[in-house]
């Protein structure tokens, strides 16, 4: 084989900055995109985590002599020269300022590439880093610095049976391979979904292919789905939309018809992180089926809760033109490109409708909603959230046991109405205590007819404490006042007598008491009644926030 020499300074080579990817799922991307770039059908990763090395083989084009030494090591070349931005076969480019290369020659110490097309010889060479580093530190010209030439072993095990295409051997990766097997297969399910442009296009990874199975976890964790511009996706069509766990989805359209994608809501935030990982799954941006933009939401200024349930994948095509908008890393967009900013605005104008819809879907599901939405008053949220959490208790664990669905229906059938009683409730209990708060502190007497129906209520309140054997205090406080309801405690705080010339909290209070007294023994209201005991309580609590204020 020819030795073979880089196309650009070392020097120069060294400040672009080998080290600029640092991620071991960059360097695959970098390899896949080449690959897809190519042509190719099959992408064959081989990941070796004991002899810290990593194989990529394609079956694309393959380089020639002339391409593997003025195109793949010049640093720079555009495969996009002369305004070709699609392969022979279509494919849309993925590559395009020629410096993604130096994730690939830079992620380990030695580095060897072999590549053939149909009609020519194998070629290639290798890169040792270690005597790359001391040519850039002795200043050596680019003609100096020579490629290795690939043992006769290595040329005779790949290049054996090849017909066409590239082989990229690492040896001794930089840090090691730390990622477990299962977690890269996920993440290239996840973030190289070159699927959806050419369903021919596989990926294997140690002889077995990366598929949508990978993401199970995640699609029986997803809850709501959201589809822009009716996208032609396999993980929406053949698993979200096929899922036992999909409650509710709807259809939106960007404001422009180069958006398509989905976002995606999990039931509880932290089924988005990627097991022994740090890693989480996020809204990320898609560019002709390449991962551009990692989490699209931290561009765009809100806080809201639902934020840390949602995942899902922009494509925006149109960012790919004659204007070069990517990072120098190739791993994100430049944050103040107007057409980048243009496009955060469309997904900020959707995001308002999905934050409204999975706080409207998951109150519905009797599950805890965004806080800071005003669709529903902040009593009515509270007192959804404190049903939702009691009634949780009583859902049979399974989700396949028999009564599971019926127990649900039956919760479902109680929220409206728990909502207005545990609220009432609420109301009931602050009003009557402040009411004997404020009777104490103006030490307001207690009539002699009054004091004896108490004595009565206490005698029978401890003659039902002694049948059920219990001996310890039930109530906190034992005073009179605590066995008096709203009626007796109206009738002492607020002494107006006047029925007939002006309001009365003691004519409220008798009208309060039949409903009130419904309420507490957990009956089930009918509309008429919520409808007077809230319009009562209104007056009630006007009048007893008139005597506090006095108080």
């Amino acid at each position: 084989m020819n030795a073979y020499t880089f196309n650009i300074s070392l020097s120069i080579l060294n400040h672009l900055g080998r080290n600029l990817y640092r991620s071991f799922i960059t360097v695959l991307g970098e390899a896949i995109s080449n690959a897809w770039d190519a042509d190719a059908q099959n992408v064959r990763i081989t990941i070796d985590r004991d002899k810290n090395m990593l194989i990529i083989e394609d079956d694309g084009r393959g380089m020639t002599d002339d391409d593997f030494q003025n195109k793949f090591l010049k640093i720079g070349y555009s495969k996009r020269k002369d305004n070709v931005s699609a392969t022979e076969n279509g494919r849309p480019f993925i590559g395009r300022k020629g410096i993604g290369k130096l994730a690939l020659l830079s992620c380990a110490k030695r580095i060897t590439v072999l590549t053939k097309t149909v009609n020519t010889d194998l070629v290639g060479g290798i890169i040792d880093n270690s005597g790359l580093d001391e040519a850039i530190k002795d200043d050596v010209s680019t003609n100096e610095y020579k490629l290795g030439v690939p043992d006769v072993s290595i040329v005779e095990r790949f290049g054996k049976d090849m017909v066409s295409g590239t082989v990229i051997l690492f040896e001794e990766i930089n840090d090691g391979i730390r990622n477990r097997i299962e977690y890269i297969r996920k993440l290239v399910a996840l973030y190289f979904r070159f699927s959806l442009l050419d369903p021919a296009f596989r990926i294997f990874l140690n002889g077995s292919q990366i598929t949508l199975d990978e993401l199970t976890d995640l699609i029986n964790g997803t809850q709501f789905l959201w589809k822009i511009d009716n996208p032609n996706d396999p993980y929406i069509s053949e698993k979200l939309q096929r899922s036992e766990a999909l409650k509710k989805q709807r259809d939106l359209q960007a404001g422009t018809d180069a958006i398509s994608g989905f976002i995606a809501s999990v039931e509880k935030p932290s089924m988005l992180k990627i097991r022994e990982s740090e890693e989480k799954v996020s809204i990320d941006l898609y560019v002709n089926g390449r991962l551009r933009e990692k989490n699209i939401l931290k561009h765009i200024p809100t806080t809201r809760i639902v934020e840390s349930y949602l995942y899902g994948q922009i494509h925006y095509n149109a960012l790919d033109d004659e204007n070069d908008r990517f990072t120098s890393s190739r791993e994100g967009v430049v944050s103040d490109d107007p057409k980048f900013v243009a496009f955060l605005k469309e997904i900020e104008e959707l995001l308002k409708i999905i934050i409204d819809d999975w706080d409207k879907w998951r109150t519905e599901l009797n599950q805890d909603g965004d806080s800071e939405n005003k669709r529903i008053s902040r009593k009515e949220r509270k007192s959804r959230e404190l049903f939702s959490a009691v009634s949780d208790d009583f859902v049979p664990p399974k989700t396949n046991a028999p009564s599971r669905k019926k127990v649900e229906e039956w919760i479902n059938d109680l929220g409206q109405d728990a909502e207005f009683n545990f609220a009432s409730y609420g109301e009931c209990f602050v009003a009557e205590n402040l009411l004997r708060k404020y009777i104490e502190d103006k030490k307001i007497p207690i009539p002699a007819k009054m004091q004896k129906q108490i004595e009565d209520w206490m005698q029978k309140a401890e003659m039902h404490k002694n049948k059920a054997n219990i001996s310890f205090d039930i109530r906190e406080n034992t005073t009179e006042l605590s066995y008096c309801a709203m009626d007796d405690l109206a009738y002492l705080a607020d002494d107006e007598t006047d029925k007939d010339k002006k309001a009365s909290l003691r004519r409220d209070a008798i009208e309060y008491k039949p409903i009130r007294d419904a309420m507490s023994h957990t009956s089930r209201l009918t509309n008429a009644a919520k409808i007077r005991l809230t319009a009562t309580y209104e007056n009630i609590k006007a009048r007893i926030i008139q005597l506090l204020n006095n108080a």
